[in-house]
């Protein structure tokens, strides 16, 4: 599997949750885990969504075990820390350092993926060319 299509799956599976999430909290007129809502929509949905996508213009990186740790690492990470948030939110404060492990995890995971952007062009081998058909 490559770290683009790990990505695009995690990415659908996180918003499908998130949805659901935000459907339990308008049912239950009980927003008290929106911030754990939000954490997984942005760090689960959008952000893996843009890894698959910056993966997926680069097919060396894309198939390297590295990059599948990046998203492993990151997709464990939001996993943790909005488990961690919403029970913060619903008043367990025993969570906090759960959420505070699991953001450095997010945030190790964010440092391997900021490697992988500023490394050297020369280590980066060429994304596919991007064909443009015109519309008929």
């Amino acid at each position: 599997m490559t770290a683009s299509s790990l990505s695009f799956r995690l990415a659908v599976v996180f918003v499908i949750v998130g949805i659901a999430m935000g459907i339990g909290m308008a049912a239950s007129q009980n927003h008290a885990i929106m911030p754990a809502h939000a954490h997984l929509n942005l760090l689960g949905w959008v952000s893996l969504f843009l890894f698959g996508i910056y993966y997926e213009r680069r097919p060396a990186l894309d198939t390297s075990r590295l990059a599948l740790m990046q998203v492993g690492l990151w997709s464990a990470g939001t996993i943790v820390l909005t488990v961690a948030v919403a029970a913060i939110h619903l008043g367990y404060p025993a969570a906090d350092p759960i959420a505070a492990v699991a953001s450095l995890v997010v945030l190790a995971a964010m440092f391997l993926f900021a490697y992988f952007v500023f490394r050297p062009a020369a280590s980066i081998a060429p994304g596919r060319p991007v064909r443009v058909t015109p519309a008929e």
